[in-house]
């Protein structure tokens, strides 16, 4: 068996709105309700399932726990802008810029946090961002 790619993620949350509003409106991810009333955020060919930590979703995670997730998400445009963006909506920012590896090779990334302290690496392969570190 090999793998071809990642179809969606699931992240386990406190308060469904907050992550929606977070995931919509911060990060411009379109929200996607299916199912029976479920909820999911969609980017490119990309989805992120919201599973409320309270709930009759099966099969889920054997120990779901808000807050537990740690994921990187590649953005459009430059992390020098995207700074910008976040200090005008008064984002705070963990840790960043700074160099890390991603899938395809060398990036540069800065952390936050959403509403159930998942961590959220937002990174940027541009060769301008590099330059950024040095």
């Amino acid at each position: 068996m090999r793998i071809e790619r990642l179809d969606h993620l699931v992240l386990t949350v406190r308060d469904l709105e907050a992550s929606v509003a977070f995931y919509r409106d911060l990060l411009g991810m379109e929200e996607i309700e299916f199912g029976d009333g479920r909820r999911a955020l969609g980017f490119g060919p990309h989805k992120i399932n919201l599973h409320p930590i309270v709930s009759d979703i099966n099969p889920r995670a054997a120990q779901p726990v808000a807050g537990s997730g740690d994921l990187c998400l590649v953005i459009q445009g430059s992390i020098k802008a995207l700074i910008s963006e976040l200090d005008a909506q008064g984002v705070r920012i963990e840790l960043g810029p700074v160099r890390r590896t991603g899938a395809l090779g060398p990036l540069v990334s800065l952390y936050l946090r959403d509403p159930d302290e998942n961590l959220v690496e937002l990174s940027s392969y541009e060769p301008e961002d590099r330059e950024l570190l040095y």
